[in-house]
């Protein structure tokens, strides 16, 4: 086999097992006409580092660089929206066809979007990607860019500052369980 070959072949089965995942991660993060775009990019990007793509587990590199290229869309969009400013051009066409991700949140479960607004950038960012894209903090600091550890000392912090802003709310993966303040007083009032 030529080497062009077994570069296309390791890039079909990389593509393989990231398109759906990167997939999935864009379009909650991104409007559905830029999902598909910066999905190019990334793809585009790894194929172009190939050899940089780790063989055992491709996913959380690829995180990256679709976390990276989406952020340069970003900027590219912001970009757009000064120029878009200064010319005087009111309201762009797309912004009204498209929906965005957060607003998903909101309708679902206003009460989680109004506390995931008191974590920084940072922080929900390591929740979305431990929540909605199911990582592992190692995973996650290959994302990001942080070591394993400060990623679990951001993923702690962020669900105790959930917790706390969601009250007496209770976390699905404790379903059936009392916790906290609720588990105490039923313990004190003999239920």
């Amino acid at each position: 086999m030529s080497t062009d070959s077994a570069r296309a072949a390791r890039f079909e089965m990389v593509a393989a097992v990231v398109y759906e995942p990167l997939q999935r991660y864009l379009g909650r993060r991104a409007a559905p006409a830029d999902a598909a775009d910066v999905l190019s990019d990334t793809l585009t990007t790894v194929w172009r580092r190939l050899e940089s793509v780790p063989t055992d587990d491709p996913l959380p590199w690829c995180y990256g660089v679709a976390r990276r290229a989406l952020a340069n869309n970003r900027r590219g969009d912001q970009r757009r929206e000064r120029l878009q400013g200064r010319l005087q051009v009111v309201g762009r066409a797309d912004m009204a066809a498209s929906a965005d991700p957060q607003d998903i949140v909101e309708q679902t479960d206003p009460e989680l979007s109004a506390a995931m607004q008191h974590l920084t950038d940072s922080e929900r960012e390591v929740v979305r990607l431990w929540a909605w894209e199911r990582l592992e903090p190692r995973e996650i600091a290959e994302v990001v860019g942080l070591t394993s550890n400060a990623v679990s000392v951001a993923l702690s912090r962020a669900k105790r500052k959930l917790a706390e802003e969601l009250g007496g709310r209770q976390d699905p993966a404790d379903a059936g369980q009392e916790t906290g303040r609720h588990a105490v007083e039923n313990e004190r009032s003999g239920e």
